[in-house]
C-alpha cells in the first residue's frame, strides 16, 4: 500500500511540479482486476478503486492497519462509475449501479466486488476512514442522493452536487462523500475556492473525453500552484489548501472528506478576487 505523509504549506511552496505529483497525486489505481489503495497520514484516509474484470475481488488486509481485516476500525465508502456491477459484504448483495453510493460500516470483514459484464466493467472508487462506532450498510441509488445545482453557464461552472454520505443522509462516524457533474460547456469546479481546517479533502475525476486534462489546483489561496490530471487519478487536498479544477472538457468527480465534523457547509470561502 502507497503511504503519503503529510505537507506544512511552507514547505509546499517550494515544490516543483514532480514534487506535488509525488507527494499528492494517487494515480494508477483503477487496474483491470486489481484492488489498489493508497494510505494517507490526511485524517488516516485510505483512497483506493476496486475494477473486477474477469475475477471477483475481494478487500483484502494491509500490514500498514495492524487489524485482522481491513474494517475492523474502519468505515468505507464506495462509489461506482463504470458499469454495473455488485458489492458483496459479509454474504449481503449489493447491486450498485453506475453513480450509486454503498456505505459500509466498522466490522464488516469480507467485502467482494464484481462486474455484471465484463465488456462493461464496474469501477468501484473507494474511501475509507477510520470509525469509532457501528453504523448500518445502506445503498443509496444516484436518484436518491440530495441534488444542489450551482453556478451558471456564464461562468463555466453549472454543475449539479449529488450528496451521499453527510449529516442527513447516509450516517457515518466521520465519512462524507457525494459527486459533482459538470454541465455541457461548464469546466470549473469548486470556484469560488475554499479551505476547511476541520477536515482533509479528497478528489476523484472521471468521465474526462479522452485526450483532454484537468488543471487541479492547490496552495494556499494567495500562493496557488497546480498540477494536470488524467481520467480516473484522484488528488488529496491537505486542511490549508484550496481544491479546485477546471478542464478542456467537462468532467465529473467524487468529492469526500474525513475530520472532525459532517458539515457539509463548514468552509471557509476565498473570493476570486484573493486568490494569487
Amino acid at each position: 500500500m502507497k503511504v503519503l505523509h503529510s505537507v506544512h504549506p511552507h514547505d509546499f511552496k517550494s515544490y516543483q511540479t514532480d514534487t506535488i505529483r509525488e507527494r499528492f497525486l494517487i494515480d494508477g489505481i483503477v487496474q483491470p482486476d486489481q484492488i489498489n489503495c493508497t494510505y494517507t497520514h490526511y485524517d488516516r484516509m485510505i483512497v483506493g478503486a476496486a475494477n473486477p474484470v474477469n475475477q471477483s475481488l475481494e478487500l483484502g488486509n494491509y500490514p500498514n492497519l495492524r487489524a485482522n481485516y481491513f474494517l475492523e476500525r474502519r468505515e468505507i465508502g464506495i462509489i461506482n462509475v463504470g458499469g454495473n456491477g455488485t458489492v458483496t459484504a459479509d454474504g449481503q448483495i449489493y447491486e450498485v449501479n453506475k453513480l450509486d453510493c454503498l456505505y459500509l460500516g466498522k466490522g464488516v470483514k469480507s467485502v467482494v466486488f464484481s462486474s455484471g459484464d465484463a465488456a462493461n466493467p464496474a469501477v468501484f472508487y473507494l474511501l475509507s476512514a477510520p470509525a469509532h462506532a457501528v453504523y448500518a450498510n445502506r445503498l443509496m441509488s444516484h436518484e436518491e442522493a440530495v441534488k444542489v445545482v450551482a453556478g451558471a453557464p456564464e461562468t463555466a461552472n453549472h454543475r449539479t452536487i449529488n450528496k451521499y454520505i453527510h449529516a442527513e443522509g447516509i450516517q457515518s462516524c466521520q465519512l462524507v462523500m457525494g459527486l459533482t457533474i459538470l454541465h455541457t460547456g461548464s469546466v470549473w469546479n469548486t470556484m469560488p475556492a475554499h479551505v476547511h481546517d476541520r477536515r482533509m479533502e479528497a478528489y476523484f475525476y472521471f468521465g474526462l473525453p479522452v485526450g483532454q486534462k484537468i488543471f487541479h489546483y492547490m496552495g494556499e489561496g494567495n500562493e496557488t500552484r497546480h498540477i494536470l490530471i488524467d481520467n480516473h487519478e484522484a488528488v488529496v487536498s491537505p486542511p490549508w489548501s484550496i481544491h479546485s479544477g477546471s478542464g478542456t472538457a467537462s468532467y465529473s468527480f467524487i468529492w469526500g472528506m474525513a475530520g472532525e465534523n459532517l458539515d457539509y457547509t463548514d468552509m471557509d470561502a476565498i473570493a476570486i478576487t484573493d486568490l494569487r
